[in-house]
């Protein structure tokens, strides 16, 4: 893509928001800087880091079957060949696999939720980024373990559903902690507040 049309749009972008902020309209803020940064990482950052991703989650992937004696990684190719009793089959740990778009957009979430503090915020992307990827490794291993035990036949069933299902519910407990459960604490309505009442000394 034209660098130009980038920090064109980049521009018009970071407008935008300001003029969001100018005018208070902090819901729009939000989502407009949300997508806007989402975009702005999957257009420029995500080709640079998806490759090295799925090395990652390939090695993370690999350390258990190597451990068990079940799948082989070859994290350098993000490939995992999965010997089963009947036949075998090889994976590869593509851009959708790699866990880079769900990293991408709780990122994206996280640097315009106005909750945390910029140091909190740090803490909390690293701590999440890492959550994401043990996850992804833990969906990848899953589907490898039930492939060697089960037969290549389950793959479908396994990586469309069970994977997803999986991986979709650890995701969910990581939305509620990172960003439903600090705005339910901070919330008040009136005299009311979701906050643990100070004991008197």
């Amino acid at each position: 893509m034209n660098p130009i049309f980038i920090v064109v749009i980049v521009a018009l972008w970071l407008y935008m928001l300001r003029a969001f902020r100018r005018a208070e309209l902090h819901a729009w803020h939000f989502l407009g800087g949300s997508m806007g940064l989402f975009i702005f990482l999957m257009v420029v950052i995500q080709p640079m880091l998806a490759q090295l991703l799925a090395q990652c989650v390939s090695a993370m992937a690999g350390l258990v079957g190597s451990l068990t004696n079940t799948f082989t990684a070859y994290f350098k190719y993000g490939i995992i060949y999965v010997p089963s009793f009947a036949s075998s089959i090889t994976l590869r740990v593509d851009i959708e696999c790699s866990g880079i778009i769900e990293i991408m957009a709780f990122i994206s979430l996280l640097a315009f939720f106005n909750v945390y503090s910029t140091s909190e915020k740090l803490i909390v992307g690293i701590l999440g980024f890492c959550y994401i990827m043990v996850c992804n490794a833990m969906r990848i291993t899953i589907i490898c373990l039930s492939v060697h035990f089960l037969g290549t036949g389950v793959y479908y069933i396994v990586h469309t559903f069970i994977g997803r299902i999986f991986f979709y519910v650890f995701s969910v407990l990581l939305y509620f902690y990172v960003f439903t459960k600090p705005q339910i604490i901070k919330m008040k309505v009136g005299s009311f507040a979701y906050e643990h009442p100070q004991a008197d000394s």
